[in-house]
């Protein structure tokens, strides 16, 4: 009864923001050397970057692999540039990490978050 009461009191003490996220979207993508350089050439280093390039890639330049999935949450400009705080506030495991920045993977990313507004995206290898 004690742990039932502590596991209510910490429901309870959540902000609102994280009680109310919930997934919004899932797509598949495949990281391929394309995705790894940015429209000026230069080497990027990060797994957001990576993230980011190819959904400017597959939604600006029209540049596709044939295992990219469409997302609505990209499509736009906004939500491309939040990409790095979203990452930093989600999960990707650090093996995973190393192989975005290493070598051509292919992904699953969850985004969450509450109406319209992505607040996290979660990174995994498929």
């Amino acid at each position: 009864m004690r742990l039932l009461a502590l596991c209510l009191t910490a429901l309870i003490a959540l902000p609102a923001s994280a009680k109310a996220q919930a997934l919004l979207e899932t797509y598949v993508a495949k990281l391929s050397a394309t995705d790894h350089f940015n429209s000026n050439g230069v080497r990027l280093t990060q797994p957001w970057q990576i993230i980011r390039q190819d959904r400017a890639n597959y939604h600006r330049y029209g540049i596709r692999d044939p295992e990219d999935q469409y997302d609505s949450f990209f499509s736009s400009l906004n939500n491309r540039n939040i990409a790095e705080r979203m990452l930093r506030d989600g999960y990707i495991p650090q093996n995973v990490a190393n192989m975005i920045v290493n070598g051509e993977v292919i992904v699953v990313v969850e985004i969450y978050g509450h109406g319209n507004t992505g607040t996290y995206i979660r990174v995994n290898v498929y």
